[in-house]
């Protein structure tokens, strides 16, 4: 299930954020001497930090909708499961990756670690897991980009229930995930990362699911955060989700609604996403699909708004 279409592609524009400082019609204030490169950065760590964890997020949500530990057909590819380890009343699952996942697009190595309460079903509301990312490393195939991951996260099902229940007595299925995670990139830089992310599964399966994402974070008098933490430059960053994202299946899980703001707040810039845009830059109306996203940028007295392809 792609959950990250939020964040693909979503940020490509401020890599190019030189050609909006000068090409785009709307900025009227264009300096081509601003530079935006950490903002342009975070965004870009952002993507890659997110379509890692939540592929392993998936792996594990998989396991403990499953029940059968031991099920081969819950096994994420080129990985092992091994759940024997018992201290009290936790019980401790680790997976181990070691080779491509299933779709062959990014190779894994490294642990993850799941502990549980015994007796504990994942269906059940309130139920909560603690999740460890021990050296997890991903590759991504197609650019050899690697980020390695190292941190601790609540998993809750707040709503109990799971998502092939939907429409058969379940309206909605929410998770709340939080925590924080240190995040190793292939250059050898480093970033701090704090999570607080809620997903709301409604529609029904199989193919008409719909994914709404909220921030649920507060930090620097800021709330509604999804992620904040301090970036490779040593900034401080915040990411609010100012407007639930909603994402449509029957979409390709493209961001149809939802309103994103990255903000580096002591050097004075940020970007505010807006999801929903046809490709005639007009918002699009009942059960259209976007084509593009808007987005919003300012620097100082710089600023300018252009429209990006998703």
């Amino acid at each position: 299930m792609k959950t990250t279409n939020l964040f693909r592609l979503a940020f490509l524009v401020l890599a190019i954020m030189g050609l909006s400082l000068t090409g785009c019609k709307k900025d009227k204030n264009s300096n081509p001497s601003t530079d935006a490169s950490s903002l342009q950065q975070l965004a870009n760590d952002e993507q890659q930090v997110e379509s890692a964890t939540e592929e392993s997020m998936n792996d594990i949500n998989t396991l403990l909708s499953g029940g059968n530990l031991k099920s081969t057909d819950q096994l994420p590819c080129n990985a092992t499961i091994d759940s024997t380890e018992v201290l009290n009343d936790t019980i401790t699952i680790y997976i181990t990756y070691n080779g491509k996942n299933c779709n062959n697009t990014r190779y894994r190595t490294g642990k993850v670690e799941i502990k549980k309460h015994v007796g504990m079903h994942w269906f059940q509301q309130g139920a909560t897991v603690i999740i460890k990312h021990i050296n997890f490393t991903i590759t991504k195939i197609s650019s050899q980009k690697s980020i390695t991951i190292n941190g601790v996260k609540t998993h809750k099902n707040v709503s109990g229930g799971v998502i092939w229940q939907l429409g058969n007595g379940t309206d909605a299925i929410v998770h709340r995930t939080w925590g924080h995670v240190n995040v190793t990139f292939d250059d050898g830089t480093t970033k701090s990362w704090n999570v607080a992310r809620q997903k709301t599964y409604t529609g029904t399966p199989p193919n008409n699911l719909v994914l709404t994402i909220d921030g649920f974070g507060t930090a620097g008098g800021l709330d509604n955060l999804v992620v904040w933490g301090i970036n490779r430059q040593g900034e401080n960053f915040y990411t609010q989700i100012i407007q639930p994202v909603v994402h449509r299946q029957v979409c390709d899980w493209d961001p149809c609604t939802g309103i994103k703001k990255h903000a580096i707040p002591a050097d004075n810039k940020s970007a505010t996403l807006t999801f929903g845009y046809d490709s005639n830059n007009q918002p699009i109306t009942g059960a259209d699909c976007p084509s593009k996203y808007k987005v919003d940028w300012q620097k100082n007295n710089n600023s300018g708004t252009v429209y990006l392809w998703l």
